[in-house]
C-alpha cells in the first residue's frame, strides 16, 4: 500500500506520544483522531483515483479535514 499523507504524526511529530495517551484517556480526541484518520484516507483515495469523487465533494473533504486539524491541534496545544 502507498503512503498516506497527512497523517497526524506527520503532523504533529512532537506530539506522538501526547496523542497516543489522549486517544486512551479522552473519548473526543479519540473520536476526533478516527474522523480525521477516516477522512484522510477518503482524501487520499481521491487524489490518488483508487476512488474517484467529485471536484466538489473532495474540496468538503479537505475542508473538514483542516477542520479537524486545527481542533486537534488545539487540545493539542493545551495539554
Amino acid at each position: 500500500m502507498s503512503h498516506t499523507p497527512h497523517e497526524l504524526a506527520e503532523e504533529f511529530p512532537e506530539k506522538v506520544d501526547l496523542m497516543s495517551q489522549l486517544k486512551q484517556t479522552e473519548a473526543h480526541f479519540s473520536k476526533l483522531a478516527d474522523e480525521y484518520h477516516e477522512i484522510n484516507r477518503a482524501v487520499h483515495r481521491a487524489e490518488t483515483n483508487v476512488e474517484p469523487m467529485e471536484e466538489l465533494a473532495e474540496v468538503e473533504l479537505r475542508k473538514k479535514r483542516a477542520a479537524l486539524k486545527d481542533e486537534i491541534w488545539g487540545i493539542l496545544s493545551k495539554a
